[in-house]
């Protein structure tokens, strides 16, 4: 199988099974190359879900998290801008909410006290974005992502590093020794949000108020989403769940909390199923046996 180092820079590829699908592999700091992708396509709408995540990389690596999601996404929006695209949804995070504890988390919640360079480089996202509402209209839709996890999932997430150390019979790590919940979503959920929001394009809000001004939205053709499951777990219930799948006792290996990791999250997702009638609704167990199915039959264990 191909994978994404063996295909050259820069250029078109096209699909053996999709006849609408191209794919092209780019940096979004390469400006030339993404101006030039653009030119040369009659894009309608941008979904941007390209960056540098992870909260615990950004401890050790943070110029990789400026480079990619301040002047990479700075040539997203330049690039909508001077080609009329209808709408842009961008990926933010749930790591945008950092000391807030008052749960669910809420859209018009303050966001101004992040706890990692990634969750303020998202945030930053979010303010660019509504500049570039305000002085272009521009329409913009920035989605908070709340534990996404699933099938061709990050091999950084605890899911795929618990169902790897799991089936090599290695010890997994447990951080904050276990007292952590997180209100993990799953993959489909994401797609089938983002697939209904696209043609929903933001307007103006009239009846914004400045003098009580709502963070979510704008005077400006601009947007916030939370995209999360609203019913979180705890850590030891998630692997719990996946023993119970495997079919075999975790090793488990505690650790104290690490830096600028959140203790709970937990979405509230009321705005989104008011905007597009739908809420991820997949549970966890069907989650996490989808996900250990794929990894089985992907690595062929």
């Amino acid at each position: 199988m191909m994978s994404i180092y063996d295909i050259e820079y820069n250029k078109l590829c096209d699909s053996s099974e999709l006849s609408n699908y191209k794919f092209i592999k780019l940096n979004l700091e390469d400006k030339d190359a993404l101006q030039k992708l653009f030119e040369e396509n009659n894009f309608d709408y941008v979904i941007n879900l390209g960056a540098q995540a992870g909260v615990a990389h950004s401890i050790n690596h943070p110029h990789t998290y400026i480079n990619s999601n301040i002047f990479g996404f700075l040539n997203i929006l330049e690039c909508c801008r001077h080609h009329q695209i209808q709408h842009l949804i961008y990926a933010s995070t749930s790591s945008v909410y950092g000391l807030n504890e008052k749960m669910p988390l809420t859209e018009t919640d303050s966001v101004n006290h992040p706890l990692t360079l990634y969750s303020a480089s998202k945030k930053s996202n979010e303010l660019m974005a509504h500049s570039y509402s305000h002085l272009f209209q521009l329409p913009t839709t920035g989605l908070r992502f709340f534990t996404v996890y699933g099938t061709w999932g990050r091999p950084d997430m605890a899911l795929f590093l618990f169902t790897e150390a799991m089936i090599n019979n290695k010890p997994i790590k447990i951080f904050n020794n276990g007292q952590m919940v997180r209100d993990f979503t799953y993959v489909d959920d994401i797609t089938e949000s983002i697939l209904r929001l696209i043609p929903l394009a933001p307007i103006t809000n009239e009846v914004w108020d400045a003098q009580n001004p709502d963070p979510s939205t704008s005077s400006a053709c601009y947007r916030i989403l939370n995209i999360g499951n609203s019913n979180p777990i705890s850590i030891m219930k998630y692997v719990e769940i996946l023993e119970k799948k495997i079919g075999k006792e975790a090793i488990k290996q505690f650790e104290p909390m690490r830096q600028g990791d959140i203790k709970e999250t937990h979405a509230s997702h009321t705005a989104l199923e008011k905007l597009i009638n739908y809420k991820p609704s997949i549970k966890i167990e069907d989650g996490v046996g989808r996900f250990v199915d794929w990894y089985r039959n992907y690595y062929n264990v």
